[in-house]
């Protein structure tokens, strides 16, 4: 499956009309969308879904943005534990699973490239991943 996941704080940008970065999220998902799938995970969908007030908001915002939901697949959720243990090793202060380990081992085991602006822990934990990110200099389509 190609496609590309895209991070919460992307789709938030837009629906929150964000000062700073909802020109920038807005731009490189309609490029992206140009030559890409483009998806989130159940995660995603619920860190999003906080500022509706109701299911029908969040379907038809995703929808009108041509994002699909994906499930994460068990190898990712594998993964996301293993990588949180190597946080917590790390001297890491959470006690479970960070949000960003779930989307970087989706994408890592899907084999997606990721839009996201948080890009510290997903570029040490899952440097495998491309990421897509405001400054990338290796912005291209895939």
């Amino acid at each position: 499956m190609n496609g590309i996941l895209v991070d919460s704080c992307v789709l938030l940008d837009l629906f929150t009309n964000d000062l700073i970065w909802a020109e920038w999220s807005e731009d490189i998902l309609e490029q992206y969308s140009l030559t890409n799938s483009l998806y989130i995970n159940s995660i995603v969908y619920t860190e999003i879904s906080i500022g509706f007030n109701r299911i029908e908001e969040v379907e038809a915002a995703v929808s009108e943005l041509g994002i699909k939901v994906l499930e994460i697949p068990r190898e990712a959720l594998f993964l996301t534990g293993k990588t949180f243990l190597k946080y917590r090793k790390n001297k890491g202060e959470k006690n479970s699973p960070l949000f960003e380990f779930f989307i970087g081992a989706h994408a890592s085991i899907s084999r997606f490239n990721l839009i996201t602006r948080d890009v510290s822990k997903l570029k040490t934990y899952f440097p495998q991943v491309k990421l897509i990110f405001p400054g990338a200099t290796d912005r291209q389509n895939t």
